[in-house]
């Protein structure tokens, strides 16, 4: 496992870009791209906003159920995000292999995994996009859309809600 050179998390030496992990290697060469184009005063202008709508983003709280930690103050509206994502023959051969004897395959939970903090994030969007500030009894479902297993989908869903802000 290689560390990404700008957040520092672990991914796989195959997965990396230029010694960054796919999220780090995009906003680079989108800031690059905004470089170029707006020049680099504005693009880091630009990046800023991003950052901090980043942050916000990341704030939103996601948890299982309706806990009474939390004094929800609105509920806003049912919110989503889904992620459809395939199994190349190499993963589903050895996948397949590890069915028959036994055991664990880390191609396919490295990619259920990404696939899994995607739809979390994303779904962390749309309830920042609507004003919420946490989510509530979020359920992660799986669905085979092929019939073999070779394209998975999963679906995040809960309920985007304002709570109440802890006074500590």
């Amino acid at each position: 496992m290689a560390e990404c050179a700008d957040c520092g998390i672990q991914v796989s030496y195959f997965k990396q870009v230029n010694g960054r992990c796919s999220d780090c290697n995009n906003r680079y060469l989108e800031r690059r791209r905004l470089e170029q184009d707006l020049g680099t005063d504005e693009a880091a202008k630009v990046f800023s906003e991003y950052k901090v709508s980043e942050e916000a983003i990341a704030s939103v709280v996601l948890t299982t159920e309706a806990t009474t930690d939390f004094i929800i103050t609105r509920r806003i509206d049912i919110v989503t995000a889904e992620c459809a994502f395939g199994m190349n023959a190499f993963k589903d051969l050895f996948a397949g292999v590890r069915n028959i004897v036994g055991g664990r395959s880390e191609a396919v939970q490295s990619t259920m995994r990404d696939a899994r903090k995607t739809v979390l994030q994303e779904l962390r969007r749309e309830a920042h996009a609507i004003g919420a500030n946490a989510v509530v009894g979020v359920d992660l479902d799986y669905v085979d859309l092929s019939g073999s297993g070779t394209m998975v989908m999963l679906v995040a869903s809960g309920t985007a809600v304002v709570i109440q802000a802890e006074d500590r």
